[in-house]
């Protein structure tokens, strides 16, 4: 298996050892917010958040429906404090209707994963779904092995190259 295709399958994998994302969002007055959500994702590598409407990011994601994820590897799990492997997404941010079909099996696939704290959630009228829709992303394996998320295929790579300086 060449490096190229041991990256591929390593992110194919990557995503399945996190329960949560970092997320990345910005207020209507330009102010950035770090913040993390549980997630489920579908197989087009959709993301979905279950979150309450009083956090900020899920009031900044109302005003401004764009977001930034990232899936970061555990400080006690790398060799490189430098060189951590990570996949990161910017992402376009739709609300899930919550009388649609699709947020009731968003919901389901949540207490599947998350237990009996779902059922909980579910009575809380604040609470929302959101898809989070990966446009671009990057996945870093390392040094020298960064490779960026195929737009038109997001189960692809392309590995990054430095470009020649004019």
């Amino acid at each position: 298996m060449s490096k190229f295709e041991a990256a591929v399958a390593a992110y194919q994998t990557f995503t399945d050892n996190f329960q949560s994302i970092v997320l990345g969002t910005v207020s209507a007055e330009g102010e950035p917010n770090a913040s993390y959500a549980p997630f489920v994702m579908d197989g087009d590598r959709n993301i979905y958040i279950y979150v309450s409407g009083l956090s900020p990011h899920t009031q900044n994601l109302h005003t401004i429906p764009k977001a930034s994820v990232l899936f970061l590897q555990d400080e006690q799990d790398t060799q490189q404090i430098f060189a951590r492997k990570r996949l990161s997404y910017n992402c376009t941010a739709n609300l899930v209707d919550a009388d649609s079909p699709q947020w009731t099996q968003i919901v389901d696939k949540f207490e599947e994963r998350f237990g009996n704290m779902v059922q909980l959630l579910r009575t809380l009228p604040d609470f929302r779904v959101f898809q989070l829709q990966p446009t671009s992303g990057r996945f870093v394996m390392g040094f020298g092995a960064a490779y960026r998320v195929d737009d038109d295929n997001l189960n692809q790579l392309v590995h990054i190259t430095a470009e020649p300086s004019e």
